[in-house]
């Protein structure tokens, strides 16, 4: 078994998978590791990137070994990657990114689902956004969550 040496600098390798396999060899590289006693510190499948596994260990020959008989694993991809290169898969993104006061949004859950509105204010914060229905007689603010909408048109500059 190898042993875990905590100052043991890591790296992370980047593992080739079939397309849409990603979590599965995921699940199997954890039981395999667990099973062999194999030093991998993390993995990681990151939603951005498709027919990747991101894997934390301290040598290339662990995590060759982890994928030897996994299915859908193809290759491990050469070379080392930091940890700083794949920092940004780790941050969440606000689910209010790229919706702007003014813009034309469609709802697409909750009560008012398939509603069409002008967004009127944007809270980050709290990721809502508070929007007014074009089909109602008194414009009327409501609040949303921002998973809630689906942006049909930007804010026109004028």
């Amino acid at each position: 078994m190898n042993e875990v040496v905590e100052s043991e600098e890591t790296s992370i390798f980047v593992i080739k998978t079939t397309a849409n396999q990603e979590r599965s060899v995921a699940s199997l590289l954890a039981q395999v590791a667990s099973k062999n006693g194999l030093d991998l510190r993390a993995i990681l499948v990151p939603d951005e990137l498709k027919g990747y596994v991101l894997v934390e260990a301290a040598v290339p020959e662990v995590v060759d070994q982890a994928v030897q008989n996994v299915p859908h694993a193809r290759t491990m991809v050469r070379g080392r990657s930091s940890f700083a290169e794949v920092e940004h898969f780790l941050t969440p993104k606000l689910t209010v990114t790229g919706i702007t006061e003014g813009s034309i949004v469609e709802i697409i859950s909750g009560p008012f689902k398939g509603e069409k509105a002008r967004v009127k204010r944007v809270d980050e914060a709290h990721e809502e956004i508070t929007v007014e229905l074009f089909e109602s007689v008194v414009p009327i603010p409501i609040t949303v969550r921002g998973d809630n909408v689906r942006v049909l048109k930007k804010e026109e500059t004028e």
